[in-house]
């Protein structure tokens, strides 16, 4: 039985200082150009830890992608041999630097859509998500869950599960962890996760109270209004689970398949009520600062009206999660996926499930196998134009 909690928290946690850094990105292809974004970064942490004196940082989140950039489909689409060219281990030189920089300012710093490559599983990389500590060490690794099948080439845990959990452990507090420590418990999730409640949920649950939430998220997917996809999710995502949610995306990019604005900023912090503290509305580079008050936060939880979480009734919702809707294990050992055509393969299944039961309806005149069939046609159109790249 798990052991209750009865000790008094006597020490508060003194309001400290948050940055969230919104970077130029160079899409890398190599070791030079992931050198060149790390330096920019950490040039732009010491500008913040030096502005920003009088309440002393001691949190950076920094952006997806922030160190090798990403590639999506067009032109430009890189398969699994280039991305693996530029994949790192999470305990090498790059970390090393920037757990330099944590020891150095007494910080925790978080980043995420880091390319890895492990040594348990060396035919594919995992797009993980990180926290160090200023020890100077990595205190937190995360593997990005919601990998979007159609412009993420990275293996998701889920991807490889079986396995995954014989190495990794499958438990909540393994797939989704927590970091307790003296400025808060920290948790991450990566750009896609948080479009669906699952991920900061299960952080919630785990009792996350800061989301360093590192995102690569496009104009094209609604950055900016009128459509602010973007903030109007993370707002509900920070409200649902009463934490802070702070997300960094990138600035302007350098990449020759995309435009500058590719990732048009808007990086933010949205406060445990869910109310949007403070904004970069803007796609260049950016420091944003912002007071994390952990006590206020506790206060705040300790209410039962409008509690997210006291009142939440499990029971009646536990049909949607009994069966698999996108399949687990579809990329097990020596079957990595090698392109974002690869990837969506399995999606023909998971429209047909979704079809079948009657949750989706096709548009008049079709039927279910038209539409599991129509995904195909389409991959296979692309293809043809040279939109997608084929395995």
């Amino acid at each position: 039985m798990e052991e209750k909690r009865t000790q008094k928290n006597d020490k508060p946690i003194e309001k400290y200082t948050a940055l969230i850094i919104q970077p130029h990105v160079i899409v890398a292809e190599g070791r030079k150009t992931i050198q060149k974004n790390l330096q920019r970064v950490i040039n732009m942490i010491d500008f913040g830890a030096g502005y920003f004196w009088e309440l002393p940082a001691r949190l950076v989140v920094l952006p997806e992608y922030f160190l090798q950039g990403v590639t999506t489909p067009g032109k430009g689409e890189h398969g699994l041999e280039d991305f693996m060219k530029k994949a790192i281990m999470i305990d090498g030189e790059e970390m090393a630097q920037l757990g330099e920089v944590a020891r150095k300012y007494h910080l925790y710093i978080a980043g995420g859509g880091v390319i890895e490559k492990i040594p348990e599983f060396p035919d594919r990389w995992f797009n993980t998500a990180f926290i160090i500590g200023p020890s100077g060490k990595v205190e937190l690794r995360y593997h990005k869950w919601h990998i979007p099948a159609s412009i993420g080439l990275g293996t998701s845990p889920h991807d490889i599960f079986d396995e995954y959990k014989e190495i990794f452990g499958g438990d909540i507090k393994d797939l989704f962890p927590v970091l307790d420590t003296e400025i808060g418990k920290l948790g991450t999730m990566t750009c896609h996760d948080g479009c669906t409640p699952e991920v900061s949920r299960a952080l919630g649950y785990n009792g996350c109270e800061v989301i360093c939430h590192p995102v690569a998220l496009q104009e094209v997917e609604g950055v900016s209004e009128p459509w602010d996809f973007w903030y109007f999710t993370r707002r509900t995502r920070a409200h649902d689970n009463m934490c802070y949610l702070l997300g960094s995306n990138w600035g302007t990019t350098d990449y020759d398949y995309y435009p500058r604005a590719f990732c048009s900023g808007n990086s933010f912090a949205i406060d445990y009520t869910g109310m949007m503290m403070r904004q970069a509305p803007y796609p260049e580079e950016q420091v944003l600062a912002v007071t994390i008050d952990i006590e206020s936060l506790r206060a705040h939880r300790s209410h039962c009206n409008h509690n997210t979480w006291v009142d939440v009734r499990t029971e009646g919702f536990r049909q949607i999660y009994d069966k698999p809707i996108y399949p687990p294990n579809q990329f097990p050992s020596g079957r990595p996926p090698r392109s974002l055509a690869d990837k969506m393969q399995p999606v023909r299944d998971v429209f047909k499930d979704i079809y079948g039961r009657g949750q989706f309806t096709p548009p008049a005149g079709k039927t279910i196998n038209d539409m599991v069939e129509s995904h195909e046609k389409r991959i296979q159109y692309a293809q043809s134009l040279g939109t997608l790249k084929k395995s």
